[in-house]
């Protein structure tokens, strides 16, 4: 595609304790500091694979944010866009689960720049020039009324400007909180992505997103059992299209957590068209998914999904089959899990191989 990929969303500083050390264990003391966010690690990935990319941001006038400019130019991320506004640098900071123990996460991020920028600060007309695909998740409206409005204006604009939009739900109960009216964060995600959704062509999310976001069960679904009614899924997505008519695609990923360092992982796509779903990874044409025993990081994980589905629906091969998009995208995201960071640095070349059955892990010499 010749014009740009672009997304909208915070990135934060992600404050990672060293190995699986807790937080009281390694602060005061040394943590590894990366940047991320939802919206940036998808347009890393998708940089990385190749594509034209721009991201849309307020971040304060300082070093940090100096630095992350040069730290996402550096993977082909373009810039422009980035806005220098009044607040702080959102932060967030990360205990590694093993085993029994699950990863924990603490947000540091009220009062950011891109919470608090005005929607009217964002001419979208304008960043909307060069754009053929747009990406947006739900965790930038969950930030404040500010970022919410923007979020919707900005998915108008894009549908206005006859841009492709896709927008994984991601809720995060830790952040849907700026509307004291809201009895609940499920609440305050449902009456505003309600309003978002119906400009979405590609709707993503994960295995509690659709009940979360959207109000629509998967089956007796329950995360925490190590066990999905995969089959369930496709009815979620007939729901969801049956809901919002304008959503074209729907995809989700597949995890199931036997443990914090052991996941089964895959995916779903669903077209809306042919009313056909197509799963990944396959043994024998049947589902079967990836035993991820050893993670590095899973933080990121979903995004890279995310961009591993952009980059093959854009792609002139893969987009003629949506079983080799969600294959492709499926193994990317596997792929992730070895990486430490939020940014999937992993190459095409690199997603093959697994794409097609190799999963050996063998050096390449």
């Amino acid at each position: 595609m010749d014009k740009k990929i672009l997304a909208f969303g915070e990135v934060m500083g992600r404050i990672n304790m060293p190995d699986f050390l807790r937080i009281r264990q390694s602060i005061p003391g040394n943590a590894v500091i990366t940047f991320a966010g939802g919206e940036i690690n998808v347009l890393a990935s998708l940089s990385i694979l190749g594509l034209k990319t721009d991201f849309i941001t307020a971040l304060p006038d300082n070093d940090v944010t100096d630095a992350f400019i040069g730290n996402v130019r550096s993977v082909g991320v373009g810039t422009q866009f980035v806005f220098k506004k009044p607040g702080r640098f959102g932060l967030f900071f990360v205990e590694n689960g093993a085993n029994q123990r699950g990863s924990n996460v603490i947000y540091d991020r009220d009062y950011s720049s891109i919470a608090l920028t005005k929607p009217q600060d964002y001419n979208w007309s304008e960043i909307f020039k060069d754009c053929g695909w747009f990406h947006i998740t739900g965790i930038t409206p969950a930030l404040s009324e500010n970022a919410a409005i923007a979020a919707q204006e900005a998915v108008e604009a894009a549908k206005k400007a006859g841009i492709t939009v896709s927008c994984d739900l991601n809720f995060r109960k830790k952040l849907w909180k700026w509307d004291k009216t809201a009895k609940t964060a499920q609440e305050l995600a449902r009456k505003t992505m309600s309003k978002i959704v119906p400009f979405v062509d590609i709707v993503i999310g994960n295995e509690e997103d659709a009940d979360d976001v959207l109000n629509i069960q998967a089956g007796n679904t329950d995360v925490t059992s190590g066990k999905l009614e995969i089959d369930k899924y496709p009815e979620v997505a007939r729901k969801i299209v049956k809901q919002y008519p304008n959503v074209k695609k729907v995809a989700f990923t597949l995890r199931e957590s036997i443990s914090a360092s052991h996941n089964n992982w895959g995916a779903m796509l669903y077209d809306a068209k042919s009313d056909k779903a197509n799963f990944a990874p396959l043994n024998n044409g049947a589902y079967e998914p990836y035993q991820i025993k050893n993670i590095v990081d899973r933080i990121g994980g979903g995004d890279s999904f995310s961009a591993g589905l952009i980059y093959s629906l854009l792609d002139a091969e893969f987009s003629k089959d949506d079983s080799q998009c969600v294959a492709f995208a499926a193994a990317a995201s596997c792929l992730c899990h070895s990486v430490y960071g939020d940014f999937n640095y992993v190459k095409k070349s690199e997603i093959l191989p697994l794409m097609k059955g190799n999963a050996s892990g063998r050096v390449n010499r």
